[in-house]
């Protein structure tokens, strides 16, 4: 079991920028890291995702605007910028150990492991 825990979030100003980090703790193999979003009374949509390899992957509504990224100490984050108010909603980040190819990393059922969440609120 990997333990996420999320940080980054918080209020913006249309236009402005955040970047969300997810520290996985027990986290040994090739994982693949999702980040989600769910804004309020609406279904929980993908937004990234990149695995142990650096292959990534965009919902392609996020292009150019959002860039996921990780580190080598199971950190993964994701710069958001040119932020829109239709971005505002719960931020999460979730992990499977898999390569991301080798599944649907956007289909949340994949996962294992989830984050808390972390709220983004954008503001126009």
């Amino acid at each position: 079991q990997v333990d996420l825990v999320e940080s980054g979030g918080g209020s913006v100003q249309a236009g402005g920028s955040l970047r969300l980090s997810c520290v996985a703790s027990g986290a040994t193999g090739s994982y693949c890291w999702g980040w989600f979003r769910q804004a309020p009374g609406q279904e929980r949509e993908p937004v990234a995702a990149i695995d142990s390899t650096g292959s990534t992957s965009y919902a392609d509504s996020l292009k150019g605007r959002f860039t996921v990224s990780r580190d080598n100490a199971n950190t993964v984050f994701l710069q958001m910028n040119s932020l829109k108010p239709e971005d505002t909603g719960m931020y999460y980040c979730a992990a499977v150990l898999e390569v991301c190819a080798t599944i649907s990393p956007f289909l949340s059922n994949v996962y294992s492991d989830w984050g808390q969440g972390n709220q983004v609120t954008v503001s126009s």
